[in-house]
């Protein structure tokens, strides 16, 4: 969990570090002449709170937020439900692909929240692979551990069955044995 808001973190100073231009930023401009919010501060400081809070303050978090993103459709709304599903253990890959795909696929788009919407894009589709390969691995270990069982029933039955044409074989060579010792009757 922390690795994951380390990485975020390092994803938006990454996403500072490259100059705005104004045609790109203008999707992310406010409609008042106001200066520009700081996104990566605003999605920093966001995630830290996150990291504060215990399961049940974040599943509910996650809920007021795809909430407020039903609401207002905007990039940094829709990035924010993600990011607080994405830390949720609750988190559904598919809901947090479908909040960030909408953001990551406008084409012209740069910035950190874009950036941001990338990083958990590319999050969401990793946790999503590593799921249906743990899914994949679990079906196989129970397939492989049903076949042992089957060859260890397998084996102790043939075991027992040895055992028992053992006791066959060794009573037939007492038997043998013994009517082999007995003298021969004279006539």
């Amino acid at each position: 969990m922390k690795r994951i808001a380390t990485l975020a973190l390092l994803a938006l100073a990454a996403a500072c570090a490259e100059p705005p231009r104004q045609a790109d930023q203008a999707a992310y401009e406010p409609a008042a002449a106001g200066p520009r919010p700081a996104y990566a501060a605003n999605l920093g400081a966001y995630l830290e709170q996150l990291r504060g809070m215990n399961e049940a303050r974040l599943a509910a978090e996650a809920t007021r937020q795809r909430a407020a993103a039903a609401r207002d459709a905007s990039d940094l709304a829709r990035v924010k439900a993600a990011l607080a599903l994405s830390l949720s253990p609750r988190g559904d890959e598919a809901e947090i692909l479908a909040l960030v795909d909408p953001v990551v696929a406008r084409p012209g788009t740069r910035g950190e929240v874009p950036a941001m919407a990338s990083f958990l894009q590319a999050m969401a589709t990793e946790r999503r692979r590593l799921k249906e390969s743990a899914a994949a691995a679990g079906t196989r270990a129970a397939s492989e551990r049903r076949a042992h069982e089957t060859e260890k029933q397998r084996a102790d039955a043939l075991q027992a069955r040895a055992d028992e044409l053992q006791q066959k074989l060794d009573a037939l060579s007492s038997l043998e044995k013994s009517l082999s010792d007995r003298p021969t009757p004279s006539r």
